[in-house]
């Protein structure tokens, strides 16, 4: 079993920056991948960015070159740092951890981008 806890989410400005972070705790740890979904209001949940355990990275097209992901402890924390957010960055960020080919989702973490 795999716990996974977010942080890291609150009210920004346009162009401002945040760091999420996904803290992972449990036992018989073998993390394959690390991704970052995100469900704006009224709509589907999706990627954002994801991180394999060879430290290989993707990200959806409208945050490349603005969110990097990235982690520590042999996957045991991932982040995600946002820059130049906008507007339509406003959503509930979620971690996902796979595991052992299972999946394992965190509660969300809001971020709001607004002026």
């Amino acid at each position: 079993q795999v716990q996974v806890v977010e942080s890291g989410g609150g009210l920004v400005q346009p162009g401002g920056s945040l760091r999420l972070s996904c803290a992972a705790s449990g036992n018989d740890f073998s993390v394959e991948a690390v991704s970052w979904y995100r469900q704006p209001p009224g709509e589907q949940r999706e990627l954002v960015a994801r991180i394999y355990s060879d430290n290989t990275t993707s990200y959806r097209d409208s945050v490349k070159g603005r969110f990097f992901i990235s982690s520590d402890n042999a996957m045991n924390t991932v982040h995600l740092q946002m820059n130049s957010l906008k507007p339509e960055d406003t959503a509930t960020y979620y971690c996902k951890i796979t595991n052992m080919h299972l999946n394992y989702w965190g509660q969300g973490t809001q971020v709001t981008v607004s002026s």
